[in-house]
């Protein structure tokens, strides 16, 4: 079997199972904030950029705030309850569907990244990006860039359906825990300049 096509399975049939949750997470979306979801620009394989959707979990920027200040008191009170077990991922699977990403493989990050990366960590854009990861499992957004890239090129070199079912069944236990969402106790993640 490949990739693709467990990929096509795997996201075929979480929908199959939990498409009310879906639905149920739309409606509670809409009816709490009026936004459902949240669309960004990543970087997928090849370096490639695509546009990433999730579920929409912060309020909007106030006129006197900035995008990187604390995420903490932007996080509506479902988009709390999605981030704690990662649910704001799940639309995601329809990247997957579409071949843009992965099940397991190194999380898509901001494509204003791209000049920023080194020789080593563009490695990383050899693989279709993924939902989960090796990255994700070992620390997640607790871990710096500089981390989590080692994390992400060890995975594209030892890349394997064993290691991918181990991944999926690591992440279900940290999804379950929600570990390691944010990174410094405010935000989910710094921004990344190249450095750390």
């Amino acid at each position: 079997m490949s990739y693709r096509l467990r990929d096509i399975m795997l996201s075929l049939l979480a929908f199959a199972l939990l498409g009310w949750l879906f639905g149920l997470i739309m409606l509670a979306l809409w009816l709490s904030q009026g936004k459902v979801f949240f669309v960004q620009e990543r970087t997928g394989k090849g370096g490639k950029p695509f546009k990433m959707i999730k579920f929409s979990t912060l309020r909007d920027i106030l006129p006197d705030e900035r995008e990187e200040d604390n995420q903490r008191f932007r996080l509506t009170p479902v988009g709390r309850l999605l981030r704690r077990f990662s649910l704001d991922e799940f639309p995601q699977l329809i990247h997957v569907l579409k071949g843009e990403m992965s099940l397991v493989g190194p999380r898509p990050l901001l494509h204003d990244y791209l000049p920023l990366y080194s020789e080593e960590a563009r490695q990383r854009f050899e693989v279709l990006p993924g939902i989960t990861g090796w990255a994700q499992v070992k620390g997640r957004n607790s871990l710096t860039f500089n981390e989590r890239f080692a994390l992400d090129v060890w995975y594209v070199h030892h890349k394997s359906f064993g290691l991918d079912l181990k991944i999926l069944v690591l992440t279900l236990g940290a999804a379950f825990r929600g570990s390691g969402v944010f990174a410094d106790g405010e935000n989910t993640s710094p921004r990344f300049d190249g450095k750390n």
